[in-house]
């Protein structure tokens, strides 16, 4: 690519797990996140020849390392994430696509989670079984909490 000069995209495919640790997961977050970081360092070194690098980050996605089939994507239910389902792979390779077009020559040292939000609940310490999270007002609670601060 820089013997070309004409610019270029690399596009990373890291995981939810390259910024939300997983317990029993030590190696497969580690080289995640060390996907994660050469992601930022190859945009540090490569941005002066137009060179973009960014690394697409899913959550679970209904394919064969997940146990779903594609089709299930849809109506696998989970209360533990906002959205309340499993991702396609359709919706991993559209931010893909976008990142290889010429639209993202912007956007490097990116790492974009396409996890339906499952990332946002790392710090709620949810219980993935249930949907009691989900009846918390922010109305109601953020002026309680930010009066307590």
């Amino acid at each position: 690519m820089i013997d070309a000069d004409q610019g270029g995209r690399i596009i990373n495919v890291t995981s939810v797990h390259e910024h939300v640790p997983r317990l029993g997961a030590a190696a497969y977050c580690s080289a995640k996140a060390g996907l994660g970081m050469l992601t930022k360092v190859l945009a540090l070194e490569l941005g002066e020849h137009a060179i973009t690098v960014n690394s697409v980050a899913p959550g679970e996605i209904a394919t064969e390392m997940t146990g779903m089939e594609e089709s299930e994507a849809y109506h696998q239910r989970r209360a533990g994430n906002p959205l309340g389902r499993p991702g396609h792979v359709n919706e991993v390779a559209s931010l893909i696509g976008f990142l290889a077009s010429p639209r993202s020559a912007y956007v490097t040292g990116a790492s974009l989670a396409v996890d339906g939000g499952l990332s946002l609940m790392a710090a709620h310490g949810h219980d993935e079984a249930g949907n009691g999270w989900r009846h918390v007002s922010p109305m109601t609670t953020l002026p309680r909490q930010l009066a307590s601060h």
